[in-house]
């Protein structure tokens, strides 16, 4: 269920019951049942304020509305395979009726039943045959989201089509993946999903999908994709929370927060703590895959887990995409 408020004009409000005005307006919206009216007033000539309470579990899932988030097609040994799907609506939706299906021959072939889990509204849920080896993996940040299946399509390592479909074989969303589509920085794509960038770009576009980051285990099942790329508008740039750290567990300035925040999702990044003398004394990420956001934290501690001296160090971050191009900056911090 779910609460609606309006303002409606409908043609001739002396002539309209009440009922025909609530089922006039929410018709201009879409056909759901009226379960309540809670308000309705005449609040000028021709203009009437309608709330009401709408019956959303009979709402039709439509093409664009469950959109497929992320897959792993090719896991660690004999691991499972996983599909997340994420729902783009304001409302929650039923998966009863919705299936996986096997893609075949250029024709759906067999459909994979999901039992009847309701996703929330702009949530995700994650779907398996071996719900233990996902947790073993891969950091499942919400449980009661990965959802166990007794049966999938075989999703191949070099390519295949992952698509979801109603019972009456509507196509809700399609994926054609490789394994090209993985990062190039790569060694190996074994036990590395591939993550959707945009929900506001069409899913078959090959930009729109890479490699999970590393600094995020390789996959994000049921949390918000690593590679999310909603923050385009954020100018690439590395931040520190502080000039200013004291490591000495008192609750203050205890941290130094590196946060960054990328708008290309082929980003491979060291860095490197320095003395003022140019030692290195802590290497905090050594040509790790980035996501679009994150923060990489140092605790004041060198490579050997003793306390660096008071004074000033250097943060040396260095950034390479996949066609080798570098890019290197500096930032200071003070230990005291």
């Amino acid at each position: 269920m779910k609460k609606y408020s309006y303002l409606c004009s409908p043609e001739s409000v002396s002539q309209r019951s009440r009922r025909d005005i609530m089922l006039l307006t929410l018709g201009k919206i879409r056909n759901l049942p009226l379960l309540a009216v809670l308000t309705f007033a005449v609040v000028a000539p021709r203009v009437v304020w309608a709330q009401f309470v709408v019956d959303t579990s009979e709402i039709s899932i439509a093409k664009g509305s469950l959109l497929i988030s992320e897959i792993l097609f090719n896991p660690e040994g004999d691991g499972a395979d996983y599909v997340e799907l994420y729902n783009a609506t304001s409302d929650s939706i039923s998966l009863q009726g919705v299936n996986l299906v096997r893609w075949t021959d250029g024709a759906l072939h067999r459909f994979h039943a999901l039992p009847a889990h309701s996703v929330p509204p702009y949530d995700y849920v994650c779907l398996t045959t071996d719900a233990a080896d996902v947790r073993a993996h891969f950091t499942v940040r919400h449980p009661d989201k990965l959802v166990e299946l007794p049966s999938m399509p075989p999703y191949y390592n070099t390519s295949g089509t992952v698509i979801v479909a109603l019972d009456d074989s509507t196509i809700i969303d399609r994926f054609d993946y490789t394994e090209t589509m993985h990062s190039p920085m790569l060694r190996s794509v074994e036990g590395v999903s591939l993550e959707r960038r945009s929900f506001f770009i069409e899913t078959q576009q090959p930009s729109n999908w890479s490699s999970a980051a590393s600094t995020a285990g390789y996959g994000t099942p049921t949390a918000r994709n690593s590679q999310s790329a909603e923050f385009l508008y954020v100018t690439d740039d590395f931040t520190l929370n502080t000039d200013l750290i004291s490591p000495d567990n008192d609750g203050y300035n205890d941290w130094l927060d590196i946060t960054y925040r990328l708008s290309d999702s082929h980003l491979h990044a060291s860095i490197i703590i320095y003395d003022i003398t140019g030692h290195a004394v802590r290497h905090l990420m050594s040509n790790a895959l980035l996501g679009t956001e994150g923060t990489v934290s140092w605790d004041g501690l060198d490579d050997r887990g003793h306390r660096c001296p008071r004074g000033s160090y250097v943060v040396l971050i260095d950034v390479c995409d996949a066609n080798g191009r570098c890019q290197r900056s500096k930032r200071s911090v003070n230990v005291y």
